[in-house]
């Protein structure tokens, strides 16, 4: 499917890399008085749609937080179900995301994940290495304090063995120590649901962000919804600390 014109003109400030908090199964799943589990089962009919819309507007980075730290509390039928989704996920979409051209990465704390489903996540990243399209990114078993304490850990083991010096710590050398060290910023996060809060993602890498809340629930939210996202982002103007164009031209 093509990009049609009127979507083009919209999009000339398409966002390079976009981040997802998909909230909101549970609540819509309960508005229709079916289990949590039909939430996620629809939920992640929404990740394939927004992962193709995505793709096939030219995005150059999507960052899904499919799995954080804080899930693991969640009732154990829950977070059985959710593994089991997210590994047919892997195995299914494994196809489908080669010949779309994407390339496949994770952060967080992999090793802590069960080893089937870290078998069949590595076996994705693997096989998709080598393309050259959108890099999808799932963020599982993730905390963004976690990711903070665990580069400083390292820089700390750098700083003892003497091989980083206190004064080369800076703001541009830390993300070489956190998860991924060349993940670019996101400019975008979108976050469905309703709720308006980071909860605990991508804490160094959103200081910059364009943030974007809305009601609509994640098994809703689907190629309209993330167009209207990116309208909305397209509007405004990035400042990163800086004076509006118009301020800046007065010299104000």
């Amino acid at each position: 499917m093509s990009v049609s014109p009127g979507e083009r003109e919209s999009f000339t400030r398409l966002p390079r890399h976009v981040a997802f908090i998909m909230d909101g199964n549970g609540r819509w799943a309960r508005k229709r008085g079916l289990p949590r589990r039909a939430g996620h089962r629809e939920g992640a009919e929404s990740v394939r749609a927004v992962v193709e819309e995505c793709a096939r507007l030219g995005v150059e980075a999507l960052t899904l937080y499919v799995f954080s730290t804080e899930n693991w509390s969640r009732p154990k039928s829950e977070v059985a179900y959710l593994m089991r989704l997210m590994k047919r996920f892997l195995v299914e979409q494994r196809g489908e995301l080669l010949k779309r051209d994407i390339a496949l990465r994770a952060i967080g704390r992999l090793d802590d994940f069960p080893t089937d489903i870290r078998a069949e996540l590595d076996k994705t990243i693997q096989a998709s290495k080598s393309n050259t399209g959108m890099v999808l990114r799932m963020a599982v078993n993730y905390g963004g304090r976690q990711e903070i304490a665990d580069a400083a850990a390292r820089i700390a083991e750098a700083a003892a063995a003497g091989t980083l010096k206190p004064s080369e710590v800076t703001v541009e050398m830390f993300p070489r120590y956190a998860y991924e060290a060349d993940m670019p910023d996101p400019d975008l996060l979108i976050r469905t649901g309703g709720e308006m809060r980071l909860s605990n993602f991508l804490l160094w890498h959103l200081s910059y962000a364009e943030l974007y809340f809305t009601k609509v629930c994640w098994p809703d939210f689907r190629a309209a919804q993330l167009r209207q996202a990116f309208r909305a982002y397209a509007a405004r103007e990035r400042r990163y600390g800086g004076l509006p164009k118009a301020k800046r031209s007065k010299g104000a």
